[in-house]
C-alpha cells in the first residue's frame, strides 16, 4: 500500500487540481443555480459515482485500453460529446425548464443523479485524467497495483465530494434569489445551454496522450 507520505503528496496534488474549476464543476454549478442546492448536490453525487466507474476501469486496466485504442477512444469521445450537445440544445430550446410559476414543483432528483453519472462516464477526459494521475503515485513494490489505484482513486473522490459539494452549496444559495425571476430564467437558459455545448466541445476535442 502507498506510504503515508505518498498519500499526503497525492492529496495535495488532488486538492490543487480540484481548486481549478473544470467541466464537472461547471456542470454542478449550472444545475445548482438552475434548481438549487439540493439539485446541485445530487448532480455532484452523480458526477462522483461516474468517477467511481473510471477509477475501477483504471484499476482494471481499461483506461489503458481506452488510450491505446483509437476506435474505443473515439467512440466514447463522440458519445459523450453528442450527449452534452443534446443537453445544451434541449436547454437552449427551453424544453428542459421547470414551470417558474409554480415554485412547489418537484425536481426529479433521480434524473439529475443519473444524468450526472452519464455525463462523467461518457467524458473521456475523466478516464485520461485518472490514467495519467494515479500511476504516478503507485509503487509496484508496495503491493497489488489494483488495490493502490483503487485507494488513490477513492481518496481523490472523497476530496472531490467536499470540493464539488461546496461549489454546489455556494451556487445553489446564490441561485435561490434568482430562480423564479422570468428575466433570469431566460438569461440562464442561454448561459447554461452554452455551457453544456461547451462541455460537448471539450469532450469532442479530448485527445489521448501519445508517447514521444
Amino acid at each position: 500500500m502507498p506510504t503515508w507520505a505518498t498519500l499526503g503528496v497525492f492529496a495535495l496534488a488532488a486538492l490543487a487540481l480540484l481548486a481549478v474549476p473544470g467541466p464537472s464543476v461547471l456542470y454542478i454549478v449550472t444545475q445548482s443555480i438552475r434548481d438549487g442546492r439540493r439539485a446541485g448536490l445530487v448532480s455532484m453525487l452523480g458526477i462522483q459515482t461516474g468517477a467511481l466507474v473510471h477509477v475501477t476501469a483504471a484499476a482494471l486496466g481499461l483506461s489503458a485500453l481506452l488510450v491505446s485504442s483509437a476506435a474505443a477512444f473515439d467512440a466514447v469521445k463522440l458519445a459523450g460529446a453528442a450527449y452534452l450537445v443534446y443537453l445544451g440544445v434541449r436547454r437552449l430550446l427551453g424544453r428542459d425548464e421547470p414551470d417558474l410559476a409554480d415554485p412547489r414543483e418537484r425536481i426529479e432528483l433521480r434524473r439529475l443523479y443519473t444524468q450526472g453519472i452519464v455525463v462523467n462516464v461518457l467524458n473521456p477526459k475523466t478516464a485520461l485524467f485518472f490514467f495519467a494521475l494515479l500511476p504516478q503515485f503507485v509503487d509496484p513494490a508496495r503491493g497489488p497495483v489494483v488495490l493502490q489505484v483503487l485507494l488513490l482513486g477513492l481518496l481523490f473522490i472523497a476530496l472531490a465530494l467536499v470540493s464539488d459539494g461546496l461549489w454546489a452549496v455556494f451556487a445553489g444559495t446564490f441561485g435561490e434569489r434568482l430562480r423564479y425571476s422570468r428575466t433570469f430564467a431566460r438569461v440562464q437558459r442561454y448561459v447554461s445551454g452554452g455551457i453544456f455545448l461547451g462541455l460537448g466541445l471539450v469532450a469532442a476535442l479530448a485527445a489521448p496522450a501519445r508517447s514521444r
